[in-house]
């Protein structure tokens, strides 16, 4: 056994409950590996594969969230091997929810604002949810049958896409729901460009460039998605879109001004809601190599990696103060992470 056993990376460095991460060692001999023990504070994770290389474990449930410190132990010791290494754990804000993309925040008070869709033509009680800056969850409306994407636009003004009835949703500070657009087909992933000019995607194979009267025409075309198109303005000005179909190695599509289409990046699995920083790094909720969590993309589309780990996750947002907020199917979660996002999301 070697008594300078030490942790040299935790890969990827920030995750929430259940996502998996690799921690690599050094100097740990193949016997020892088979009494390891990781440990992220106090909390032990779940070993899903060990050599005496590297563990793939799973981050344990951490409610308080923030940096924490992950460590080994094993055999007969009593107390960690080696130098610990740092990992930022995700809070949970808000859980029994279900969105399907990017949750948002209003600018006016840097409230998030989250959907419960809910299955297709669930009619749910609720299904808009405001997270104030302290935390306070609060329902919102339940207006909107299968809400899916939330904007705001330059004047502060919410938008919704209800993907059932192909419309989009102006959303009052007084709870009030005014139908803005119509026609839209599946209507699913919404934003704004430099201009406020709106943009819908209509799963099934359109995407609309809707004036400020709520007049749609359409602007592009792109395969169908099996789930949603996500749409998100990169500081360059153009329109990138994600949409998961069967084929398992999905792109980033890229828009120009004229709506002509160009590949940014393929090789995602999955990718569903994206968010761009400050630096013009763009961030998928996808899976890469095999594994799932928040994927970070240069601004040249050359190079890719698992920044935050979790699983089934559809969608991010920045909030004000760098942190960065992640949906799952079920829940929302905050990780301090210090990356600003792009003025235009």
């Amino acid at each position: 056994m070697s008594s300078q056993a030490h942790i040299v990376r935790v890969d990827p460095a920030s995750g929430i409950s259940g996502g998996e991460v690799s921690v690599d060692f050094a100097d740990l001999s193949p016997e020892s590996a088979k009494t390891l023990s990781v440990k992220f504070d106090d909390s032990s994770a779940h070993l899903t594969a060990v050599t005496h290389k590297r563990a793939l474990v799973l981050a344990p449930r951490l409610d308080a969230g923030g940096n924490c410190e992950v460590s080994v132990d094993y055999g007969d010791e009593t107390k960690p091997v080696g130098r610990p290494l740092s990992f930022v754990a995700g809070r949970k804000l808000a859980g029994g929810i279900h969105p399907v993309t990017s949750p948002a925040f209003d600018p006016s008070d840097d409230s998030l604002f989250v959907t419960r869709s809910g299955s297709r033509g669930e009619h749910v009680p609720v299904s808009l949810f405001r997270i104030s800056a302290d935390g306070e969850v609060s329902e919102f409306s339940g207006d909107i049958v299968n809400p899916t994407s939330i904007a705001f636009d330059k004047a502060g003004r919410m938008f919704v896409t209800s993907r059932l009835e192909g419309t989009v949703y102006r959303v009052t500070p007084l709870k009030e729901v005014v139908e803005f657009a119509s026609d839209l087909g599946v209507a699913t992933g919404l934003a704004f460009n430099r201009d406020g000019e709106m943009f819908v995607g209509d799963r099934s194979g359109t995407i609309y460039r809707v004036n400020e009267i709520g007049e749609a025409r359409a602007w592009a075309t792109l395969e169908p998605s099996v789930s949603a198109y996500h749409l998100a303005f990169g500081p360059d000005d153009f329109l990138y879109v994600t949409g998961p179909t069967v084929c398992g190695f999905d792109e980033v599509t890229r828009f120009n001004q004229e709506g002509e289409p160009s590949v940014f990046f393929r090789g995602l699995g999955r990718p569903q809601g994206l968010a761009f920083d400050q630096d013009a790094n763009l961030y998928v909720a996808a899976s890469i190599r095999g594994r799932r969590g928040i994927v970070r993309i240069s601004p040249d589309g050359g190079n890719a990696e698992i920044v935050v780990a979790g699983m089934n996750l559809v969608g991010l947002a920045f909030s004000a103060n760098g942190e960065m907020i992640v949906a799952t199917n079920d829940s929302v979660y905050s990780l301090p992470l210090g990356i600003h996002g792009s003025l235009l999301d």
